[in-house]
């Protein structure tokens, strides 16, 4: 994801992370570029989504990135 979000902001795109808050703890998510909205839970990271973006990119990730894809297309 950091390649993505990092070729999206060199080409003067905005880009919007939204993260549960739980994972920004020990710097797990690594450098942002871009805008970035930390969230109470996954539920409302989806919700924030679903409100806020244009796109959703999903990459290759486990059954969390499924369910997350799954939710966004219904």
């Amino acid at each position: 994801m950091g390649c993505v979000s990092t070729a999206v902001a060199q080409h003067e795109r905005q880009v919007l992370g939204i993260i549960p808050s739980v994972f920004t703890v020990n710097n797990l998510v690594g450098e942002t570029c871009g805008k970035e909205i930390k969230v109470a839970t996954m539920h409302e990271r989806l919700l924030t989504m679903m409100e806020l973006l244009d796109a959703f990119i999903a990459l290759p990730g486990g059954f969390g990135t499924l369910e997350e894809l799954f939710q966004m297309i219904s």
